[in-house]
C-alpha cells in the first residue's frame, strides 16, 4: 500500500497533542486590532482545543500525526 500524502495545509495549521487531539491558533489577531481590549488580544495568545467533533476530519488531513 503506498504511502497517504499529508494535507500541508493542515499540517501547518494543527499540532497534535499527546491525548491525540489537536491545538490551534485562535482566530481575529490579525488586523483591527486598536478596537479589542488587551485583555482579549492576551487571551487569543493561547491555543486551544480542536473541537471533538473536527478531530476525525483533521486525522484523516494529517494521516501520521
Amino acid at each position: 500500500m503506498p504511502k497517504l500524502k499529508t494535507n500541508r495545509a493542515a499540517a501547518k495549521r494543527f499540532k497534535a497533542t499527546a491525548s491525540g487531539s489537536f491545538k490551534r491558533n485562535q482566530s481575529c489577531r490579525r488586523h483591527i486590532l486598536t478596537k479589542k481590549s488587551n485583555k482579549r488580544k492576551r487571551q487569543l495568545r493561547s491555543p486551544i482545543l480542536v473541537d471533538a467533533v473536527d478531530v476525525p476530519m483533521i486525522k484523516r488531513l494529517l494521516p501520521y500525526a
